[in-house]
């Protein structure tokens, strides 16, 4: 259904700022907290003594205390101390790899000797005062794959969209779909259009006109396990399009790391980085509110069309040429989990 000896995105540092976090990947009970030192640690979410959650508990001295009899755990998974009790004796729980890094938490939920963190795909944007990022987390009722359709084909942004970024110019425009390693890259440019809502207010951001054609690019790049960035972007019309310079065009890259929690539900962690005005606070948060509100119509769509997908199981899906994107992204996750099957010793890198 997933892989599993991967990386994948489990939270930010400000969710285990204080206290542990309790979040299922790959239909892994993991509980994350701020070990020795303040680094990351990710134990199995189950206290050996009675089976609760550890993630109820809280912190003390770097070690993860029950909350429900006070029972101590270490960052090795293995029991410290509980009040007037001996359980040093108690085997230990299942640990994870868990590191830190480019403003999140990611989790190896499978073997954890084969976590290495050079698999972690670079980011250099984070932490680059050349880019702002402005981002959320959504949790979604829907099987993580249907995400991934949903990114790499974007005509759906006609309808599901049509308020902000959506128009018809996206419907009459052929995508290209190209296959890299493990990497699927759909791609779509339009020449002369008029800019839909949400890219008026980034060309108006950027110091430029709103009012006349422009040239749209939208490129999207789906890496495993479930990594999707689309670089969007609009140009002034006859500028250079997506090589236009800097001061001629609006460019951003739309983050979306899709984490399994189950078979048919995901974490979603959302976001967009840009390069112009990156020092605008104002503007980040302006254009996180309106992400926010587009990605919720992705929600509702893919919410209901997974519950029409599980009430008929035995129904087949049709294919056009506008799922090829999604289609291709689909071979390559069931390529490598037909790997790590066959090779369970392997790695995939995120």
């Amino acid at each position: 259904m997933f892989l599993k000896n991967t990386w994948y995105v489990a939270g930010t540092p400000q969710d285990i700022d204080g206290k542990p976090l309790g979040r299922t990947i790959c239909n892994e009970r993991i509980a994350f907290f701020r070990g020795e030192g303040g680094q990351v640690s990710a134990v199995e979410d189950f206290c050996p003594h009675r089976g609760a959650p550890l993630s109820l508990g809280f912190v003390r001295d770097g070690k993860l205390v029950c909350g429900y009899h006070g029972l101590e755990m270490g960052c090795e998974g293995k029991t410290i101390s509980m009040p007037g009790q001996r359980v040093r004796g108690f085997p230990a729980i299942k640990t994870y790899a868990a590191v830190e890094r480019y403003g999140f938490i990611w989790v190896w939920p499978g073997e954890q000797s084969l976590a290495d963190p050079a698999l972690i795909p670079e980011f250099e944007w984070f932490d680059n005062p050349a880019w702002a990022y402005g981002g959320g987390l959504y949790h979604i009722n829907c099987d993580y794959r249907l995400m991934i359709d949903n990114l790499m084909d974007l005509t759906h942004e006609t309808y599901v969209h049509s308020t902000s970024i959506g128009q018809k110019e996206i419907d009459e425009t052929p995508c290209t779909t190209k296959v890299e390693g493990d990497s699927v890259i759909t791609s779509r440019q339009m020449s002369g259009i008029q800019p839909p809502p949400f890219w008026q207010m980034a060309l108006r951001a950027n110091d430029l006109p709103d009012d006349g054609p422009v040239d749209r690019w939208q490129i999207c790049r789906f890496t495993p396990p479930s990594h999707v960035l689309i670089e969007v972007g609009v140009a002034l019309a006859g500028k250079g399009g997506y090589n236009a310079a800097p001061q001629d065009k609006a460019y951003s890259v739309v983050v979306d790391f899709i984490t399994p929690e189950t078979e048919t539900s995901i974490h979603y962690f959302w976001g967009m980085v840009r390069q112009f005005k990156p020092q605008d606070a104002a503007l980040t948060a302006s254009i996180r509110e309106g992400q926010g509100a587009i990605f919720a119509e992705d929600r509702e769509m893919l919410e209901r069309q997974q519950k029409n997908i599980l009430a008929q199981p035995d129904r087949q899906l049709l294919m056009l040429n506008i799922d090829a994107g999604g289609v291709q992204s689909r071979r390559v996750i069931d390529r490598l989990m037909a790997l790590e099957r066959a090779k369970p010793n392997t790695a995939v890198a995120a």
